[in-house]
């Protein structure tokens, strides 16, 4: 694709650059809130530089995965209008895999993943049939309640805080939660769609001025520049257990991103073919290896703008492409980066509780717009699934007692979950039909 093809001329600059900050304040906060649990007291709790180098390359990786995605090159993009973040559904994984084998596993099993996804993407069209509307519905339902303890740590003030539960931290994080509902209660559009950002922005604001607990020394300390460096981290190293974990992950990513792609076709009145998804397979792929290389994170499309794109009414790719490139230059700044630190994590747990929520909720209206609830089979698997990966989060030494190399896939309540999903499925209702070109998306399922 040429560039005068992605840049409309014919649109004002500053028309197009404003419409670009839109798409980047939509997807912001998904965008920090990843590196900020993963890296923080909840995760892995690495000093508050390592932190702002994470949300940094983070939004960096973010625009880079973007410009691919929306590029479309003969072999890589699928040449949409559509903005890539960190994928939510990494943030245990990772945590767990980080806890027991070191941050360097992560980052192999990241990059194994990713290659992975690039070499197999033209065979993911026959792999999307073992994750059907009941399979991808529970694990996103599933994703949502796991990933809920982690919100309600944040919102007591952070796991192992000294002032946890403390009447503060409760005021400040039912407060944001509040203000969000308020939000999404009394206001339409483009606010709505930023509620969780405006949640965090005022919810840092009264903890600074009235109660003190906003640390401003992570951004006074952090530099103006600083270029991105491969293997920050130190050399990554290859688990098995790891791999498998993440390339589940990345399957599930698949999954959602194939409704978004389909969803974005029909709405811009665009037949989308096998060899158009194979292009965006593979631009998520390249786009999780290269966060592995730079030690950011697993990227996956995000619904929430097409919805912007919807609102807007502006469907061309060139914003999205201001978007990117926006996102690349505030990576390259560390300081502002930095600012994303200055949030408390009451504050935070109370904006997660909402966006997770969200998760859940996507999953639950996934499986009732595109599953049959009068089968019996499909509200035992649905059950099941769920039961268990819940049911691991909440007892995670159940396999405490088997070997560590299997631990790490059954210890993490969504590969359990998924698992039982996947095979449940293929139990009680096979491969199913093979799938339609035109098949009606779902495009309810928000990958954060």
């Amino acid at each position: 694709m040429s560039r005068e093809r992605i840049f409309n001329r014919n649109r004002h600059p500053l028309k197009t650059f404003s419409l670009g900050i839109q798409h980047v304040l939509a997807m912001y906060a998904g965008a920090v809130i990843v590196p900020l649990i993963v890296g923080g007291p909840s995760g892995l709790n690495l000093p508050p530089d390592q932190i702002t180098y994470l949300i940094a390359i983070d939004l960096l990786a973010c625009g880079l995965a973007t410009l691919l995605q929306v590029w479309g090159g003969k072999y890589f993009g699928i040449g949409l209008p559509v903005m890539l973040g960190c994928a939510f559904q990494a943030v245990s994984p990772m945590i767990l895999i980080g806890n027991q084998y070191g941050v360097s596993a992560i980052y192999g099993a990241i990059i194994a993943s990713g290659l992975f996804v690039m070499i197999f993407g033209g065979l993911f069209g026959k792999l999307i049939r073992f994750f059907p509307p009941v399979v991808t519905g529970s694990v996103v339902t599933i994703i949502g309640l796991t990933l809920i303890p982690v919100a309600l740590n944040d919102l007591g003030g952070g796991n192992g805080a000294a002032d946890f539960g403390d009447p503060v931290n409760l005021l400040l994080g039912f407060g944001v939660l509040l203000f969000i509902i308020i939000l999404n209660r009394l206001t339409k559009g483009f606010i709505q769609s930023i509620s969780i950002l405006l949640g965090l922005v005022a919810g840092t604001l009264v903890a600074g001025l009235f109660f003190g607990k906003v640390d401003l020394s992570p951004m006074l300390e952090a530099s103006w520049f600083r270029a991105p460096e491969p293997f920050h981290f130190g050399t990554p190293t290859f688990n098995l257990s790891a791999i498998l974990t993440m390339i589940l992950v990345a399957i599930v990513s698949i999954a959602e991103s194939t409704g978004v792609f389909m969803a974005l076709g029909k709405i811009l009145n665009k037949e989308i073919d096998s060899k158009d998804l194979s292009r965006g397979y593979r631009a998520e792929g390249l786009a999780i290896v290269v966060g592995g290389i730079f030690n950011s994170f697993p990227y996956t499309t995000y619904s929430q703008n097409v919805g912007l794109l919807q609102m807007s009414r502006v469907k061309t790719r060139d914003v999205i492409a201001v978007a990117g490139l926006l996102l690349i230059l505030i990576g390259f700044v560390p300081k502002i980066a930095a600012t994303a630190q200055m949030i408390p994590p009451a504050v935070l747990g109370g904006a997660t509780v909402a966006l997770f929520g969200m998760v859940v909720s996507s999953g639950i209206r996934m499986l009732a717009d595109q599953v049959d609830f009068n089968r019996y089979e499909n509200l035992l698997i649905i059950a099941v699934s769920v039961g268990m990966g819940l049911g691991v989060t909440v007892v995670p030494n159940l396999f405490s007692q088997l070997p560590s190399e299997i631990g790490i896939l059954l210890n993490n309540g969504i590969v359990v979950g998924s698992f039982t999903a996947i095979l449940l499925n293929l139990i009680f209702n096979g491969l199913g039909p093979k799938p339609q070109k035109k098949a009606e998306p779902d495009t309810t399922t928000e990958s954060v």
